[in-house]
């Protein structure tokens, strides 16, 4: 957790400042980042039909090296 003070005679703005550096500087602000926008888990069914295709893909791309198509 971070916390910042108010120095005697300082304006809010400074304050502001200091408390958004210390944020930036902690790596709470990248993790948020990074979580907000987090990707579902695949279900296995999904998993194995990609599994699958990405296999026959690339014995079709073996195949059609070996005949001089690609």
């Amino acid at each position: 957790m971070v916390g910042v003070r108010k120095n005697e005679g300082e304006s809010p703005g400074l304050l502001l400042f200091r408390f958004s550096r210390k944020i930036k500087q902690s790596g709470i602000l990248k993790e948020a980042k990074k979580r907000r926008f987090r990707d579902r888990a695949v279900n296995k069914r999904k998993k194995r039909l990609s599994a699958i295709h990405r296999a026959n893909k690339k014995t079709e791309i073996e195949r059609l090296r070996k005949l001089g198509l690609i």
